[in-house]
């Protein structure tokens, strides 16, 4: 078995024989596309889908007539379980049809349970997980269940969660607690119900945001004598864990997978690119030559955002705190400003700092009539939406994920998802960017998983280089994608292994 090269001093990674790149293998394995799914044809699944699609990220799962909290319902599947709180379990079908349709569009994530399924390297695995539910994340959830683990899992966000999706893992035995407009109190009791088990607990966690390992810390902390690990893929979870190590209180390793190269320049970049025009479009119906937006922040999501805008003939103008990346922003063609120097004046406002309070009470009051203010963030603290639950002001509900505060003198602006994560919350995001995502995210809990102990210390750490070549790996043959192999004399050369890694831990992609 090959080696990978070790991080930041700890013992070499071992390559499992199923990790070995052969992209022969690959290839007809990507290409072998399946034309029926099931009984139904895949035409008729997804000309079926396309309508349920999109309104089921705006408004399909809010359709029904029943209020009554999933709390309060007594619901089993087929099976006669009942461990799970789902919106409707009868919208299963629906979601099974979602999720098949998530499959071919995540080539890695299959080839990996295909792979690796006969070796199990997850079995025994207790895995909580605190994420958005989506199709796609079924489709990683299953390949954990396929590779040997055990999940339970939550929302990481009270309006992201696609109803038909949760009830189709519900049906499939996956102990689900999630459902599209959660309160905030729906949101902790649901983490509860994931964690506090009688006969089960947890021994890896797979968070987004850091509020499952914040709740296991607050009111279970015995449960990390027997946690492996934490995989943490938001820029606010991990901030949150940096935060615990530096205080000497993070009890188990961690991977931040947020700061893996696949993460940042394909889910935050290319994702956003394409996300953010779909969120906005859904909710305003509005056209975006010539308008004035203000993007708060150009990290990777910040640059997807404005490239996006500037496409569609935008006026885009940044606002920036890192040097770095405030010159990145100005050598891109944009201008940087201030807040405050065109918050009267611009039409769109788009955070995505990862930041709280970066649009605050005083910057909504002197924004102009009908300016529309969305987060592309992980967190809802970015706008200061508390600041506008007032009694002068007027809440009005336009349509789902839509409102309109409205000051006396009339003046309105447009709020979006209640100032949360506005793709998720609102639209769909690319299926294959997730693809890369929930490939990083499963190898990274088979490594923390499986690590002999003393690899890996109470602290948190970057994937190996190895790692993330072999995620972009396995999707290269989707494109039909050719790599350029090194002769030994070219890797001797350049000092390198004829496999990788090809870069050195800081080279910036």
């Amino acid at each position: 078995m090959e080696k990978w090269d070790s991080n930041e001093g700890t013992s070499a990674f071992h390559m499992p024989e199923w990790m070995q790149i052969q992209f022969a293998d690959q290839k007809q394995e990507f290409n072998k596309r399946p034309t029926k799914i099931g009984r139904r044809s895949l035409s008729r699944s997804i000309s079926q889908s396309s309508t349920d699609s999109y309104s089921s990220a705006a408004s399909y799962t809010d359709s029904s007539d029943d209020e009554t909290s999933p709390r309060d319902k007594q619901q089993k599947n087929s099976k006669g379980s009942s461990d799970f709180c789902v919106k409707n379990i009868k919208q299963a079908e629906f979601g099974r049809r979602e999720i098949e349709i998530a499959e071919q569009e995540m080539p890695a994530l299959m080839a990996l349970r295909k792979r690796a399924q006969g070796e199990k390297p997850l079995a025994g695995a207790k895995i909580v997980g605190c994420t958005h539910i989506t199709a796609q994340t079924a489709v990683l959830m299953e390949t954990l269940g396929a590779l040997g683990a055990q999940c339970r899992w939550a929302a990481c966000n009270i309006y992201s969660t696609l109803n038909e999706v949760a009830a189709a893992l519900a049906e499939s035995g996956f102990p689900v607690f999630a459902w599209k407009g959660e309160s905030e109190d729906d949101f902790w009791w649901c983490i509860d119900r994931c964690v506090n088990v009688e006969g089960w607990q947890p021994n890896m966690i797979l968070d987004d945001g850091g509020d499952l390992t914040h709740w296991i810390y607050k009111k279970y902390p015995n449960m990390f004598k027997k946690i492996k690990g934490i995989v943490e893929e938001s820029v606010t979870g991990v901030h949150r864990l940096y935060q615990l190590s530096k205080a000497g209180k993070l009890c188990v390793p961690a991977m931040n997978v947020n700061d893996s190269v696949t993460k940042q320049k394909f889910d935050n970049l290319y994702c956003c690119r394409e996300s953010i025009l779909d969120g906005l479009k859904r909710t305003t119906d509005m056209m975006f030559g010539g308008k004035q937006v203000v993007v708060c922040g150009y990290g990777e999501v910040g640059k997807g955002c404005c490239a996006a805008l500037k496409a569609m003939g935008s006026i885009v103008y940044v606002t920036e705190i890192d040097p770095i990346c405030a010159l990145q922003a100005c050598m891109d063609g944009f201008r940087l400003v201030k807040l405050n120097e065109v918050i009267r004046q611009v039409d769109i406002v788009i955070t995505c700092t990862g930041n709280k309070n970066v649009v605050t009470r005083e910057h909504l009051d002197r924004m102009k009539n009908g300016c529309i203010v969305c987060n592309m963030g992980h967190s809802n603290t970015e706008i200061d939406v508390a600041s506008l639950r007032t009694p002068e002001l007027t809440w009005e509900r336009v349509r789902s994920q839509v409102d309109h505060v409205i000051w006396p003198d009339g003046k309105r602006i447009v709020l979006l998802a209640e100032g949360r994560l506005l793709n998720l919350s609102c639209s769909t995001v690319p299926t294959f960017v997730l693809s890369i995502t929930a490939t990083t995210q499963a190898l990274a809990l088979i490594e923390l998983y499986n690590a002999p102990e003393g690899r890996y210390k109470q602290d948190v750490y970057l994937l190996p280089k190895k790692m993330d070549e072999y995620v972009a790996s396995l999707h290269l043959p989707t494109f039909d994608a050719h790599l350029t192999e090194l002769t030994d004399e070219q890797a001797k050369y350049l000092g390198l292994n004829k496999n990788g890694p090809f870069k050195p831990n800081y080279y910036r992609y």
